[in-house]
């Protein structure tokens, strides 16, 4: 499948897209760990087949030293033994969060005490709005079918407001 649609040649989209971006910025200059943020933005978009997402996220860790092992280990999180007790919470609030429709509970009481258990309030609000931005995310890379591969780690860095 072609690209559909570059939403950041559209002069509304580019807009929207600018304001999305700082949402995310914010997400990411909170408390909230950068690893468990990598771990989390990765899941999501393995879940909901967003290859842009997926291609960045995992190029952004790797370059944050996140080890390879680690990042092949994602998909299987449950079955893996190198993912720690607050990222293993992380990563099931990403997957229930993210499966809202695959599940009649939407977030389990247990996945919640994990998450409680692990994160302070600021983490968690930054937690909880990183599951909703990345899926948010994924939906658009999906809808206009933006294709992984090409990403080169970096090219955010330094955009701001």
């Amino acid at each position: 499948m072609e690209p559909r649609f570059d939403l950041m040649a559209n002069e509304v989209g580019a807009k929207l897209g600018k304001r999305f971006f700082n949402v995310g910025l914010a997400i990411q200059q909170s408390s909230l760990p950068r690893t468990v943020q990598d771990l989390v933005m990765l899941r999501a978009s393995q879940i909901n087949g967003c290859g842009w997402c997926v291609d960045v996220h995992s190029k952004e860790a790797a370059a944050a030293g996140e080890t390879a092992v680690r990042l092949a280990l994602v998909a299987a999180w449950r079955e893996s033994t190198v993912f720690t007790d607050a990222e293993r919470a992380a990563l099931a609030l990403a997957e229930e969060g993210t499966r809202l429709a695959d599940a009649h509970q939407g977030v389990s009481d247990e996945t919640w005490a994990q998450v409680r258990r692990h994160y302070d309030d600021d983490q968690i609000a930054a937690l909880v709005y990183l599951v909703a931005t990345i899926n948010a995310a994924n939906r658009l890379g999906v809808m206009v079918h933006s294709k992984g591969g090409s990403y080169e780690p970096g090219v955010f860095a330094g955009l701001e407001n």
